[in-house]
């Protein structure tokens, strides 16, 4: 088991990174602290840090040549521990028009950020670099096509959704064997189940927020590509993720119930999604703060079974299959 040198972290900076991500991301401060402490402050620092990279992908205030030079001084401070101080005086400078205060703030402390994850052992920031560069690199070839002409196809928005959220899961994975041993067996063999599980999630944010997306100029769904298609690809990640989490010992309850709890969310979204594309009443995107407060009590005991889990799944994604089910029997 390995564990993140809480001791040589200051109570400040403890207290920083726990604000600031209740401030930048309502659903994973809801979902990392269910996680064993010393997973809680390595996976917290982790969110945090790919946040920053999404802040600058997003940013429609920073010019394209920008966002690069940006992505690569970031990068340089996480792989090779080069002074944050320029990219967040650039940073800042070019975020000054930027809308959403949480972020900005985070892009002005990433030194805060940066002291945490130097207080991991090598295993973790080798892993965290890792998906890091992936991740930043990634999204820098993408900053390149975006655009409303949307992606080329089906395998694209696979590897796109691989460079920002398959490569957390294989990230996510590596720390969970490091945690647990017996996971470690039985995930062994199977760990590409984690990038599966990442497409689902990043997937189902790309289906919910397609019509934002368009109002700033930017589709991430491939142009031609046929919903139902597009929904049975989400289906399918998601059947991987569901093994995924019974993959988890039982007795590793808070790494069952923050993965069951993102599944969760992400599967009564897609539902949501469907009825509304099959039906003409309008149906909120957007799960309510009681929808999530009320399935969050209901993990507490559904992660004791896969049993549960799995009917949950069968019952919750009920529209979803009756809406796949005429691509299903021709793929």
């Amino acid at each position: 088991m390995f564990s993140a040198d809480i001791s040589s972290l200051t109570q400040s900076d403890q207290i920083y990174q726990k604000t600031i991500l209740e401030a930048v991301s309502r659903t994973f401060a809801l979902t990392i602290p269910l996680l064993p402490t010393n997973l809680e402050i390595v996976i917290g620092n982790t969110y945090l840090l790919c946040r920053i990279i999404d802040t600058i992908e997003d940013a429609i205030c920073i010019p394209l040549e920008q966002k690069n030079e940006l992505s690569n001084l970031f990068l340089a401070t996480v792989l090779y521990g080069s002074t944050p101080d320029i990219f967040i005086q650039k940073a800042t400078a070019l975020l000054e028009e930027h809308t959403h205060q949480a972020e900005l703030d985070l892009i002005q402390n990433t030194s805060t950020i940066l002291r945490i994850f130097a207080s991991f052992s090598e295993d973790q920031k080798e892993a965290i670099g890792r998906c890091v560069k992936i991740m930043s690199l990634g999204m820098q070839q993408y900053h390149m096509k975006q655009s409303i002409d949307g992606l080329q196809d089906l395998q694209e928005l696979s590897h796109y959704c691989y460079v920002v959220a398959g490569v957390v899961g294989e990230l996510l994975t590596t720390l969970f064997k490091l945690q647990s041993t017996d996971f470690g067996r039985a995930i062994d063999g199977r760990e590409s189940l984690a990038i599966g599980f990442g497409q689902a999630l990043q997937m189902t944010n790309i289906l919910k927020d397609a019509q934002e997306d368009l109002q700033r100029g930017v589709v991430w769904l491939p142009r031609g590509v046929d919903q139902r298609v597009l929904y049975h690809t989400v289906y399918q990640c998601l059947c991987q993720a569901m093994t995924y989490i019974t993959l988890v010992p039982k007795k590793e309850i808070g790494i069952r119930r923050f993965c069951f709890l993102a599944f969760g969310l992400a599967v009564i979204t897609l539902e949501n999604l469907v009825n509304n594309q099959m039906n003409s009443a309008l149906i909120a995107r957007k799960l309510s703060r009681r929808q999530v407060g009320y399935f969050y009590i209901l993990t507490k005991f559904m992660v004791y079974s896969d049993s549960l889990m799995r009917f949950f799944f069968r019952l919750q994604s009920r529209s979803l299959q009756a809406f796949i089910k005429p691509i299903s029997k021709v793929l």
